[in-house]
């Protein structure tokens, strides 16, 4: 198999939505596994495989006895079934526990036909007392298929070691068989991470996560009144510095030497629901370059803003008093008379008809505004069914072998999914399906693979060492306009990533996506209008306030994520939204000049076809251009019908070679097979660069060439237009009035001649036979190549 193939896409055929089986023997060997359940189809997780589970809900338990010796009873249940064991924490002097907690077994692990609950009291020293025993028989537990209700929990009296009598105390449990669309899966403690303690157990549960609701606030700085240097008689040269939370941004300095200073200028932040940052603002006097004096300062609620839904260009500006700051007006009197004598002149709101943006551009997920009033109906709903992987490598050292805990994350929208932590295998299995509303098809999903390295003190470093970071396994991007409505995409991606050695494929992920439009005309509707909210349009920001926000919108996402329980971590944050693609990088910018000249190949083939038609290559196409000529010549209203059926009949042509398939991620067309060490190395350096001054000296003159090429081809493109330009501005005033001159015989000329008999003439002198041509350039380009441009007055 070559290796453009082994990175190509693969068809699947799982069994989506299986039935529930009616009886048989298990491949566990336990028969009658689903005995008595009926032939019915679960009503969600229909893109996913089946997979049942044993659970066993340990509710509580009552009158348990006590220890003869210490009078006390420190309970605890262990739920056993074959070699697998999951126990409950224990409480202290406590005979009537509550655990409330659940245990799922996977069917394709189980090894027994009996299920034994055993309860046990806790022994600081030696063994633990054994209280009781519960025991069922698989044969006879009951099936729940969703949407039924829980089933309910009962009390069982506790036997003996040996099962021949009743023991004092009662425990209450339920048992049934369910699968993974059971709402106690993704709580409970699963057989599959029998070997996950501690805090681990965590983070290997499935989640769902919403982003913060990210606002852009404006803060209009306008003016200041009695603003007082600390040195008097000095001119002051003041400015206002404004922060919310690691966010600074300035004001420039008052051109004006005076104590009401005046700025009327823009300051834009990100900010978080729940608003937990306050924006301070000094004011402050720039006595060197090197020294800034603070004159006043104040600490604002963001709360006391107003949120503006639309653009409005009013909003209510207000008067805040300034707090003095030094040490020499803090006495007495002094400072009750000063405190307030400056203040300030604000017009801030919290701007919610804009979109902010934490993603890139290229592969946005949400386009809405921000205040939800403003939100449209959903037009599709997106259900994506993760099935598993294959072939994953292994991530790290575990006992002396290899090993790879894998987990997903999906984010669309608002909402981040993570599923469970697979422990210890190459082909995870997760069967978990996800559904989002679509507001827009012209978005991206991204579904990421990461290995998790949370999973309890053995997967720490010792010490004091840096605390351990999931490491990516690779990702997958889906744009939703390309799937087809209601069709169901069941395909293995591969997983590809970019390391400082060079492109690896890092395993296959197989997912099962469908598409359902909710409203065709809503959507189509989409399609005639902008991508993003009017506000952006209306009152646009700069290219570089836009990569700032967004860099400061992902630091808010990835610190609020990273509070959630599960934490959803700041490297995969960052891996999902594309936290470094504005880095340089010399694979991405080779990689944009191919997709440039891949484009330009279809306009040089027309051209190149055009010559060939012109230069007799063919004498039937040549003559059949010709007539093409004549007949449109003769019929000048069939002109554009012609062109219209033409990309017409194209189209129709090309639906036969439609793509069959979402795209997935290509390395020939990154430029990530043929790229050079070195420039790898470049691309993974840290910024600011870490590499020592010899190797930065050799980059830096290889970007002045690439650079300089750069410069060259926008050089002549500028020329070009400034050529064309002068046709007109008399700077070669003979070459102006040629053209003139040229336009007003060719205006008369056109107005005495028939159109069809210039258009004919003009085709068929086009189309002249070889040996009437020169070799030389035309007299229109070598009177176009002659007329200046100004590039003559660059230094």
């Amino acid at each position: 198999m070559s290796h453009r193939q082994h990175n190509e896409l693969k068809n699947t055929n799982p069994l989506l939505g299986d039935r529930w089986p009616t009886g048989g023997t298990t491949r566990s060997g336990v028969p009658g596994w689903l005995s008595g359940s009926t032939d019915k189809l679960t009503s969600t997780y229909d893109l996913v495989e089946q997979m049942y589970y044993l659970y066993v809900r340990v509710v509580k338990a009552k009158d348990l006895l006590s220890n003869p010796i210490t009078m006390n009873c420190d309970p605890y249940i262990e739920v056993k079934l074959g070699n697998y064991r999951g126990t409950t924490r224990h409480f202290d002097k406590k005979t009537n526990p509550e655990w409330n907690q659940v245990f799922a077994f996977s069917k394709e692990r189980i090894q027994s036909s009996l299920l034994e609950i055993f309860v046990k009291d806790k022994e600081m020293v030696g063994r633990d007392d054994y209280l009781g025993k519960v025991v069922f028989d698989l044969n006879e537990v009951p099936t729940r298929v969703p949407p039924d209700s829980p089933l309910a929990p009962q009390w069982y009296r506790l036997e003996d070691r040996r099962g021949e009598g009743k023991v004092r105390g009662e425990v209450m449990l339920a048992v049934w068989v369910g699968t993974q669309a059971d709402e106690a899966f993704p709580e409970a403690w699963h057989s599959d991470a029998a070997s996950v303690h501690g805090e681990g157990v965590v983070n290997i549960r499935s989640k769902v996560y919403v982003s913060p609701k990210l606002w852009y606030l404006r803060v209009n700085v306008i003016e200041a009144q009695d603003v007082q240097p600390n040195v008097r008689g000095r001119a002051p040269e003041v400015f206002v510095k404004a922060q919310v939370g690691n966010q600074v941004l300035k004001t420039k300095i008052c051109q004006t030497a005076t104590l009401n200073p005046l700025w009327n200028e823009d300051l834009i932040f990100v900010v978080a629901e729940p608003f937990e940052e306050q924006l301070a603002l000094t004011v402050e006097d720039r006595v060197s370059p090197r020294k800034d004096d603070v004159l006043g300062r104040a600490s604002l609620p963001l709360t006391l803003f107003e949120k503006r839904l639309d653009h409005r260009p009013v909003v209510h500006s207000r008067w805040f008093d300034l707090e003095k700051f030094g040490i020499g007006i803090l006495e007495g009197e002094t400072r009750r008379e000063l405190r307030f004598s400056s203040r300030i002149h604000l017009r801030v709101c919290l701007e919610g008809a804009y979109h902010v943006m934490d993603e890139s551009t290229m592969y946005i997920s949400d386009q809405q505004p921000t205040a939800r009033q403003l939100w449209k109906p959903p037009v599709g709903i997106l259900e994506v069914g993760i099935l598993g992987a294959n072939e994953l490598l292994p991530m790290k050292m575990r006992e002396g072998r290899g090993a790879t805990d894998a987990y997903c994350v999906a984010k669309y929208g608002q909402k981040w999914i993570r599923t469970r932590t697979m422990v210890g295998t190459f082909a995870p299995t997760w069967n978990e399906q996800y559904t989002w509303e679509v507001f827009d098809p012209s978005t991206v999903i991204t579904i990421g693979v990461f290995d998790n390295c949370h999973l309890g003190s053995s997967d720490r470093h010792g010490g004091g060492g840096p605390a351990p970071r999931d490491s990516k396994i690779g990702k997958v991007r889906i744009r939703l306009s390309t799937l087809e409505t209601d069709r169901l995409y069941r395909h293995t991606y591969p997983l590809i990533v970019l390391q400082s050695s060079g492109v690896k494929k890092m395993g296959e992920l197989q997912l099962a996506i469908r598409f359902t439009c909710l409203s065709l005309a809503n959507m189509i509707y989409l399609y005639g209008h902008p991508l993003l909210p009017k506000m952006h349009y209306l009152h646009p920001f700069t290219v570089n306030q836009l990569d700032s926000l967004r860099y400061q919108a992902m630091n808010i996402v990835a610190a609020r994520l990273g509070r959630a329980e599960p934490p959803l971590r700041k490297e995969v944050v960052e891996y999902m939204l594309d936290v470094e693609s504005h880095m340089w990088s010399m694979r991405r910018s080779k990689a944009n000049f191919f997709r440039i000249m891949s484009l330009l190949s279809g306009l040089i083939s027309m051209f190149k076809w055009f010559g060939d038609v012109r230069h007799w290559k063919n004498p039937i196409t040549t003559v059949l251009v010709h007539v093409l000529l004549l007949i449109l010549v003769w019929y000048p209203e069939l002109i554009l019908p012609t062109i219209f059926l033409y990309m017409f009949m194209i189209g129709l042509w090309n639906y036969r070679f439609r793509p069959r398939h979402p795209p997935h991620m290509d390395t020939k067309l990154s430029w990530a097979e043929a790229v050079h060490p070195d420039e790898l190395d470049e691309e993974f350096d840290t910024f600011p660069t870490s590499k020592p001054h010899d190797v930065v000296h050799m980059r830096y003159d290889r970007l002045r060439s690439v650079a300089g090429r750069i410069q060259t081809v926008a050089g002549d493109m500028a020329t070009q237009g400034e050529r064309l330009q002068s046709l007109l501005s008399w700077r070669d005033p003979r070459a102006t009035c040629m053209f003139v001159v040229f336009c007003l015989c060719a205006a008369v000329a056109l107005y005495i001649a028939p159109f069809r008999l210039v258009a004919l003439v003009a085709g068929l002198y086009m189309l002249r036979h070889p040996r009437f041509r020169s070799k030389l350039p035309s007299v229109p380009i070598n009177f176009f190549r002659r007329l200046p441009s100004r590039i003559d007055s660059m230094l």
